[in-house]
């Protein structure tokens, strides 16, 4: 893939930028860890960037006119900002940000209609039962999900991102405590298909596909420890060679583009061990700490920390409502 060099040269087009972080949801504490990162690297490349924590002091600041786009670090739902909310938000306030738009946030934010679209699109997606929650309170039939698909499967939140909430079940003992977890969060359970093989994420920046990343923990899968607290993951860049890799840089842009997603991201795959690959999620608004897998794929093409930022802002400007 192309490297293309940045569009915009001097910080000062970039006009204010407010870099929001934090806000409510179960990511909260990773947000402030990326948003603090991309801060202090836009500041390094002099623009002039400010932390605003949260969607409602943002908007607030935007109605007084303090900010002229927005680097939209958040990550999750109910809160999170990466769920269409806020997009919508900044739509109607005609204040370009970066990230996908209303559409594609709400939907990825949506395992499960992210899926159906991708199935939709004939793209490669592990075989689920959605178990939507009603007003009852009833508790979703795990089991019979898990009858469904055959064992062992995944157990998780359809609108959680960073593991939160995800269990491996290889016993059907287990099924009820993996849902009773899962249950802790808003949205409807998935019960997916656990694909064994190597675990790969893709990032996309503008048009331009990464390299890919095979993850390689030393637990059981990549979670939330692995994610963000172990120094032990093996992170091997690109994750597959020639044609292989080519086929799952072309089926990243396939479901990217499915989702309706534009700006930046990442698309998180499995390859099973003959070879097939699985599309699980996208990313929309990835994580930015010292664990997260966009910047490594980044350094890997020579787009170091602060340039990678710089683009991602630069995305914003696809945003632009003209005068």
């Amino acid at each position: 893939m192309s490297n293309p060099e940045s569009r915009i040269i001097e910080p000062g087009l970039f006009g204010r930028v407010a870099v929001v972080m934090g806000g409510e949801s179960a990511e909260r504490e990773v947000s402030l860890n990326s948003g603090r990162n991309v801060l202090a690297a836009l500041r390094a490349r002099g623009v002039d960037a400010h932390a605003v924590d949260g969607i409602p002091a943002l908007l607030d600041a935007l109605r007084a006119g303090h900010y002229a786009r927005v680097f939209n670090i958040l990550h999750g739902q109910r809160g999170g900002g990466e769920d269409g909310v806020l997009q919508g938000a900044l739509e109607s306030l005609h204040v370009p940000y970066t990230g996908s738009g209303v559409l594609g946030s709400a939907l990825s934010m949506d395992k499960v209609r992210t899926k159906q679209v991708w199935i939709a699109q004939g793209l490669p997606t592990p075989r689920f039962v959605a178990l939507r929650r009603d007003a009852s309170g009833a508790r979703p039939d795990v089991h019979g999900a898990a009858a469904r698909i055959g064992l062992p499967v995944v157990v998780k939140p359809a609108c959680e991102g960073s593991s939160v909430g995800v269990t491996r079940v290889f016993r059907a003992e287990d099924l009820d405590a993996a849902a009773a977890l899962a249950a802790r969060y808003p949205g409807d359970l998935l019960v997916e298909e656990m694909i064994e093989g190597d675990e790969l994420t893709v990032a996309v920046l503008g048009r331009e596909v990464l390299p890919s990343i095979r993850i390689v923990p030393t637990g059981a899968f990549y979670d939330y420890h692995a994610k963000y607290v172990a120094e032990d993951t093996q992170y091997l860049c690109p994750g597959l060679d020639g044609a292989a890799e080519a086929e799952l840089r072309a089926l990243t842009l396939a479901a990217f583009d499915a989702a309706g997603c534009s700006g930046w991201g990442r698309v998180d795959l499995m390859r099973d061990r003959t070879g097939c690959n699985f599309l699980l999620e996208v990313n929309t608004a990835p994580g930015m700490t010292s664990h997260s897998l966009v910047p490594k794929a980044a350094a890997t093409v020579g787009i170091g920390f602060e340039e990678l930022c710089w683009r991602v802002l630069e995305t914003s400007f696809e945003r632009e409502v003209p005068a």
